[in-house]
């Protein structure tokens, strides 16, 4: 092991000098089988995993001190400073305690908050495809060790830095390294030593993309050693916290700045005038900058980011992109690919067509129980060579396999390879002694601008090519077909389109089967050999059901507003069936728009078409981002799903591109703005539950807040122009903005959907943040607190004379009513009283602890003496507590005006 890392080191950057043999020799490593399992894991313990050391965040200590570089906290920490000069050391005390205390909430949130997000995005792993002691593997990429053998294909991130011992048509995207935005075309020649790394052809690069074609390099370089690492370049995911919704804040923040300062300014120089001290006058003066800072509101719009994220993450969409969250809100259009993601992607097949006969299949999954049969008789496969030739195609021309798994028979690779290996099974093919007999030579795989796979199989004394993919790619590649009796004659278009059009009448995917024989001398494929001269052997169609969670959630999609496109590379009339069992459209029979069709259409014609129509078929990865365009030019809101790699680009220009989990590739996860764990059309709607969710709890949180700022302001401002003592004093205002408030409020991050969430248009993406009903809401409930707090006040002072009671009453009186108003504006009411009906309906417990909590905090407030004596409080009896329940309660009623009048949609 010394001498494979000593290896490391004297080559390093010469790799590419070096041929494959000598690159072998160095790491000790096999150019065909790859390492082995012992050598393997040897090595990951000499190494370690392949992983980039990830970058110092900032100290602790600075990401404390940044809390305190907010504005309306400037006002604060001045307001502390001079009233420490003023000597008032309880007060001055009280105000940097509770900046403190804000600072600290504030750091905690956000750390919690950057910690949950950025380990879902770890969550989602990159694997490789290795070869060890010959075996193919799937792995993380974070166990690849020096001397693996990677196999790479379309779509795959390259998980360490590689010397490619074969390619073809290899392209790598390596513009996140060199800058360069063209994918480059590797090649296996050596190179010069100084060739620069950008003209690295016969390299792969850490974290670079391939975007076409396939090949096969040793790993020369994990985490540290790679070029990555050197130039300490970490692709990342960042883990801001910053949305729109947040931008808007802080410049609302901003904005309130000099609104406090301009209050302020006015409260000093009319009690100046109207004759007052001036230390009184700046007593006033701070108490209303006090108040009307809503100092716990960034922590509380922290904690329902974050709240939104983790519950998302648990309904199988992880947030990638922060401000995904707020768009799901606004979405107006879902386009979402079918198999997989609409479908159960559990592939049977049902049919198939060879040498002019149809057969049916019996069976259901992958198990290879069930028969084939002609006419309700079953088939003898001696006697139905053409059916067998079908059969051995789908079965050879194929990477999948299937296995039991819990006494469960279920595919390792592709769901539709998966159903042609178990129909084959049910002939009675046997996978192992035909790739014995026909061993492979070559694969060309799928690529999507293709829509066929084809294998390369030694049959001496020639060589044959099996070929799979969409029959449009199929047929016209064909002249010749075979008869039932496996008779090479010519071809019949018609009869085979004929064939087609009825299967996917049946809802059945259909896949076209053609083979060619070739010299024995020819080692390889290429493109240019399947250009003509195959010869079509058949088809065969599998049912692909639809989920019933999906059609589910497309009627709550409907009900909320949003319209879904089903975009298929699939048949046109397999789509419309799909699209008819699953109501995409509502109108009856879903309009079916194929990319052909698309493809003669101009920009107006485009947005016409796709503004109608929700089925798209035999659609064009490419054609996808004319979708996405056309529906954007026309207003909406798009999210787009995607898996393969030429989806990138509608991922990225959709407002929220959608990466599938599972069968996605690494090129479209990093271009999506989420991903779905479980590859499920319900997942969608579900995020886009919560997404509402998330938005509506801030507003809550917002509709809140701020009117105990407004009435405190109002209070203070008021007190000052009449000319009367303060109702409330300032370091109570901050125990009730950063203490009671904050308490009462954190529970609207935890509120769960509302059950007519899906039931409400999507929210106008250009919505201002205070709306005309929220700005309705902020005053009426704003002059209500007023009312409590100056009216409490007044009372016991008529009647007592006794001002730190009247304070205290006052307090009380308010906290009172925001509990109240809590109650009102969270979804606790309507739950209990829905259970109360016998309907099971979700409530947050978290409001019940929320008031719980205040509750004893307010009783120490004014019970206990040492809280007397910090704020300035008197201990209440039991009949003065009433008063202060009795003063609040009227919020239920306006609560429930509000409600109606001025609802938070």
């Amino acid at each position: 092991m010394t001498a494979t890392m000593d290896s490391l080191k004297s080559a390093e950057h010469q790799w590419h000098h070096l041929s494959n043999e000598q690159v072998a020799r160095l790491l000790k490593t096999d150019l065909e089988s790859g390492l082995s399992f012992t050598e393997a894991a040897e090595r990951h313990e000499r190494f370690g995993p392949n992983q980039l050391t990830a970058q110092k965040k900032e100290s602790a200590w600075l990401r404390f001190f940044q809390q305190f570089n907010q504005p309306l906290l400037y006002i604060l920490l001045v307001a502390g400073l001079i009233t420490a000069f003023l000597r008032e050391w309880i007060d001055s005390g009280v105000i940097f305690g509770v900046t403190l205390l804000n600072a600290t909430i504030g750091f905690i949130q956000e750390s919690k908050a950057e910690d949950a997000i950025a380990a879902l995005a770890k969550s989602v792993t990159t694997e490789a495809t290795i070869l060890r002691t010959g075996q193919k593997q799937v792995v993380p990429s974070s166990e690849l060790v020096p001397g693996d053998l990677v196999l790479l294909s379309s779509g795959d991130k390259v998980p360490a830095d590689l010397r490619l011992i074969e390619t073809r048509d290899l392209q790598v995207d390596e513009s996140a390294l060199t800058g360069e935005s063209v994918p480059v075309e590797k090649e296996l020649q050596l190179l010069a030593a100084d060739t620069p790394l950008a003209e690295r052809t016969n390299m792969a690069f850490t974290g670079s993309l391939v975007t076409f074609g396939q090949g096969r390099g040793l790993v020369v370089g994990i985490g540290e050693m790679t070029e990555t690492g050197h130039l300490s370049q970490l692709m990342q995911q960042s883990t801001t916290l910053e949305t729109p919704l947040t931008r808007k804040i802080d410049r609302f923040g901003k904005t309130l700045l000099y609104v406090i300062l301009g209050l302020a300014s006015f409260t000093f120089v009319v009690g100046i005038a109207q004759g007052l001290s001036w230390v009184e006058v700046f007593k006033a003066a701070v108490a209303l900058a006090v108040s009307a800072i809503p100092e716990g509101l960034p922590a509380i719009l922290t904690v329902t980011l974050a709240t939104g994220v983790s519950r998302m993450a648990k309904r199988h969409a992880i947030i990638r992109k922060l401000p995904a969250i707020e768009t799901l809100g606004s979405t107006t259009v879902i386009c979402s690919d079918k198999t997989g993601t609409l479908t159960e992607n559990q592939m049977t097949v049902q049919e198939i067509e060879a040498g002019g006969k149809r057969y049916r299949v019996s069976g259901g999954g992958y198990a290879p129980n069930g028969e084939i049969s002609l006419n309700g008789h079953s088939v003898d496969l001696e006697n139905s060579p053409a059916l067998y030739e079908c059969l051995q195609a789908g079965l050879l021309c194929n990477d999948s396999h299937l296995d039991v798994q819990d006494g469960n028979w279920a595919v390792v690779g592709s769901p539709t390879e998966g159903a042609l290996v178990a129909v084959a099974h049910k002939a009675g093919l046997n996978t192992d002694q035909l790739n014995q007999v026909l061993s492979r030579l070559d694969t060309l795989p799928f690529e999507s601008q293709f829509q066929y796979m084809a294998t390369l199989h030694d049959n001496h004394p020639e060589r044959l090519i099996y070929v799979k993919g969409s029959i449009e790619a199929i047929l016209k590649r064909c002249r010749q077909m075979l008869s039932e009796d496996a008779k090479v004659i010519a071809i019949n278009p018609e009869h085979i389109e004929q064939a087609v059009d009825k299967m996917a009448k049946k809802g059945l995917r259909v896949l076209a089967l053609a083979k060619k024989v070739v010299p024995a001398s020819q080692a390889s494929i290429k493109h240019a050999d399947l250009a003509q001269g195959l010869v079509f052997l058949g088809i065969q169609g599998m049912i692909d059901p639809p989920r019933p969670e999906a059609i589910q959630a497309i009627r709550s999609c409907w009900s909320a507003g949003i319209q879904i496109k089903m975009i298929t590379g699939d048949h046109a009339k397999t789509a419309a069936a799909i699209a008819g069992q699953m109501g995409l459209n509502q109108t009856g029979e879903a309009p079916v728009l194929t990319g052909q069709e698309l493809a003669q259409l101009n920009e107006e014609e485009l947005a016409n078409a796709v503004e109608q129509s929700s089925v798209f078929a035999r659609v064009a990865p490419e054609q996808k981002l004319h979708i996405v365009k056309a529906l954007q030019s026309r207003g909406e809101i798009v999210a787009m799903t995607g898996d393969g790699v030429n989806d990138a680009p509608a991922l990225k220009q959709a407002d929220i591109g959608v990466a599938m989990g599972i069968t996605g590739t690494e090129v479209t996860k990093e271009a999506a703005d989420m991903i779905l764990t479980n590859d499920n059309f319900a997942s969608i709607e579900a995020a886009v539950e919560e997404g509402r969710t998330v938005y509506k709890n801030l507003l809550r949180a917002i509709a809140f807040i701020l009117p105990v700022n407004v009435g405190e302001s109002m209070t203070i401002l008021i007190a000052v122009l009449l000319a009367t003592p303060l109702p409330i004093l300032p370091v109570q205002i901050l125990w009730l903005n950063m203490v009671s408030s904050v308490a009462l409020s954190v529970p609207l991050a935890f509120e769960p959907p509302s059950p007519d969430i899906l039931r409400q248009p999507p929210r106008p993406v250009n919505e201002p943040l205070l709306s005309r009903r929220l700005i309705t809401r902020i005053l009426a409930v704003s002059l209500f607190n007023w009312l409590v707090i100056f009216g409490s006040f007044e009372w016991i002072i008529r009647t007592t004379g006794n001002e730190a009671l009247a304070r205290t009453v006052a307090v009380q009186a308010l906290v009172a009513a925001e509990a109240f108003y809590l109650l009102g504006i969270s979804r606790f009411v309507p739950a209990i009283t829905a259970k109360l009906r016998g309907k099971d309906e979700a409530f947050g417990y978290a409001v019940v602890f929320g008031i719980g909590g205040v509750f004893i905090l307010q009783f120490l407030f004014s019970q206990w003496s040492i809280m007397n004596q910090l704020f300035a409080t008197e201990a209440l009896s039991m009949a003065q507590g009433l008063i202060c329940i009795g003063a609040g309660l009227p919020m239920i009623a306006l609560a429930a005006l509000l409600k109606r009048f001025a609802p938070l949609n």
